[in-house]
């Protein structure tokens, strides 16, 4: 079979994409099992090598929640935080800050919450509330430097509460952007968006004020609607995708929300559309069937069972 697709290029396309990188966050923090740190260093390693331009590695959370990343100071650690890729880390709160900063972190990212369900069960917090817990993170880590990255969850439909209205997506990610994040990340956590919902909600942030190189689109594949998801985003003229090597990863809050969309499947698309991504596919095949082989399971990536 052959390790790249056919090439078309769409000139209504964006030309180049950058791909965020989360498995070594989003997509470990949901296994059952927990990688040893060797493992954990050695696949952000192989990650960076394959091209991908920024990778986030680990999120300083208590152990207690997130038990897989408990060693996230280890991991840090043994990384070039000064080197040429971003590593950024997941803060919590203003203690998950200080040991980010403690350990030399320069890029972090907030998790905020669109629904209140949802801000109750995964930041102990409402809607509303979550504003005076982000505010000292955010302005403390710009005052030292740090750029701030947020993620918006629940931004498509909540297993609670039902389908999320854009307006309540838009006035929490333009309050994130008030506070000082210099991006939004917005998550369809469970997977239940729609390539017609994507077009609507980043037209009503166009509405608001907020240009799409303030936007990243973090999609699930619950559904099999990431990658339609994705290439609507690209029509609206998005240029920064979240995506997990081998699609690991979840929510380990929402029971409902599987594997993130594959990095592979996104390379592949991509490609196929002659769209820059600067990823070597098939060193990242390898990185992800490596770490599959270290968790016990086979990778849900379509790309990656393809190709191996």
């Amino acid at each position: 079979m052959s390790a790249l697709p056919m090439v078309e290029r769409d000139p209504s396309l964006p030309d180049r994409v950058t791909i965020y990188e989360v498995g070594p966050r989003d997509g470990l923090q949901n296994e059952s099992g927990i990688a040893p740190v060797d493992v954990k260093v050695a696949f952000i390693e192989d990650l960076m090598a394959a091209g991908l331009p920024i990778v986030e590695t680990t999120s300083f959370v208590h152990p207690r929640w997130v038990p897989q990343l408990a060693d996230a100071a280890e991991v840090v650690d043994r990384l070039p935080l000064a080197g040429r890729v971003p590593l950024p880390v997941l803060v919590p709160n203003e203690r998950g800050l200080d040991r980010a900063l403690e350990a030399g972190v320069r890029h972090i990212a907030i998790f905020a919450s669109a629904t209140e369900t949802f801000a109750e069960r995964n930041l102990n917090s409402s809607v509303e509330g979550q504003f005076a817990m982000f505010e000292p993170v955010v302005r403390r880590a710009l005052d030292a430097g740090v750029d701030v990255r947020a993620y918006v969850s629940m931004c498509f439909g909540d297993p609670w509460e039902g389908p999320v209205a854009p307006a309540r997506v838009v006035g929490v990610g333009t309050r994130l952007l008030d506070l000082g994040a210099t991006q939004l990340s917005i998550g369809d956590t469970i997977g239940v968006g729609t390539a017609a919902h994507v077009a609507r909600l980043v037209s009503e942030f166009g509405d608001a004020g907020v240009p799409v190189d303030r936007l990243a689109m973090h999609f699930h594949d619950t559904y099999g609607q990431a990658l339609a998801n994705a290439l609507a985003a690209l029509r609206c003229g998005i240029t920064t995708f979240d995506a997990s090597a081998g699609g690991l990863g979840g929510c380990p809050y929402a029971e409902s929300a599987t594997g993130n969309l594959a990095t592979e499947d996104l390379v592949w698309m991509l490609t196929g559309l002659g769209i820059e991504h600067g990823v070597d596919l098939a060193a990242l095949v390898k990185a992800s069937v490596k770490m599959a082989r270290a968790l016990g399971r086979e990778s849900p990536s379509a790309v990656v069972r393809a190709l191996s």
